[in-house]
């Protein structure tokens, strides 16, 4: 309760009280976020007791950093949804905050990389990182994919195949993987040379379902290959290149043969690679010093060696 006759009190008391300044409160007065009880005769603002938790709130509110426009939505709502709406401005802020934090921390890598890089090589590593924002976007990579992958995938087959194929950057990069980004960015943005990109045969597969049979069967022989990879096995036929060879088959409608494996081995080494993309992929999500993340790059050659070491053997 305010000590003055009337029980409201002046601007400067409410202030002194709250422990906010004088032009605090009088911003959210204006902004319909503190009523006023009255005004004097000399049309000072005059407060209610109310007006005090109030402020204490909305201090608290503006503390932890929440916008106006999502302060007045707490303050609209009364009874049991109040908490339903701070806890989503919370919510919403945590992610806002997160997303700044990752900015700063790719900034922070890529002045280290800068900084730390002999002076011959700082001027290319300033143009590779200021073509990336911060916090990175992989909207490049997946523009890349979508012109590379056959024209008939379904949104759902490309969608699956994006999730694995684009990598996602860390929250907290080390300069290498600031690096790794920055180049992989370049390289799929870079002018094409060519007429159009080349397309490995297998795009040529007929049908409209093709395509995704195919990837679909792909995604699952390169999960089996990337468990293999990790345990630092050598290739060899077994689960994963069944399945792997399966893809194929099931694409071009054919059986899975000796005569098949050769055909498709053939085909496969004739293909166009994209191996510079791959190994930088594995640079983004492998950290310095760590083991090596398998991608569906390194699962192929994987699956590729194993099928050439089998036709081979087989004469």
């Amino acid at each position: 309760m305010f000590t003055s006759h009337d029980g409201l009190c002046g601007i400067g008391e409410l202030a002194e009280r709250a422990g906010v300044t004088v032009k605090a409160v009088r911003f959210y007065s204006d902004n319909g976020l503190l009523p006023e009880a009255s005004r004097s005769a000399g049309g000072h603002r005059r407060y209610g007791p109310d007006a005090l938790g109030r402020l204490r709130l909305l201090r608290s509110l503006r503390t932890l950093g929440l916008p106006v426009r999502e302060v007045r939505r707490v303050l609209e709502e009364e009874g049991d949804g109040a908490d339903g709406v701070l806890e989503d401005a919370v919510a919403g802020q945590l992610r806002a905050l997160g997303s700044q934090l990752t900015a700063l921390r790719w900034r922070e890598a890529g002045m280290r990389l800068v900084l730390e890089c002999p002076p011959g090589e700082r001027a290319d590593r300033l143009r590779l990182i200021g073509a990336v924002t911060t916090p990175p976007s992989t909207a490049s990579l997946a523009r890349f994919w979508r012109a590379w992958l056959p024209p008939r995938m379904p949104a759902r087959a490309t969608a699956a195949f994006l999730e694995v194929a684009v990598p996602q950057p860390p929250d907290d990069p080390e300069p290498a993987q600031v690096l790794a980004f920055a180049r992989l960015h370049a390289l799929v943005t870079r002018p094409c040379t060519g007429a159009e990109q080349p397309q490995p045969e297998a795009h040529k597969a007929g049908g409209s379902r093709a395509p995704a049979v195919l990837y679909a069967g792909l995604a699952q022989a390169y999960e089996l290959a990337g468990a293999q990879l990790r345990r630092g096995a050598e290739p060899r036929p077994g689960e994963e290149l069944d399945s792997f060879v399966d893809a194929y088959t099931s694409a071009y409608g054919s059986r899975d043969t000796p005569a098949f494996r050769r055909l498709l081995t053939g085909q496969l080494a004739a293909d166009p690679r994209i191996d510079r993309y791959w190994e930088l992929a594995a640079d983004v999500i492998t950290a310095p010093g760590g083991p090596r993340e398998p991608t569906p790059g390194t699962a192929h050659d994987w699956l590729f060696a194993a099928l050439g070491a089998q036709t081979a053997a087989a004469g």
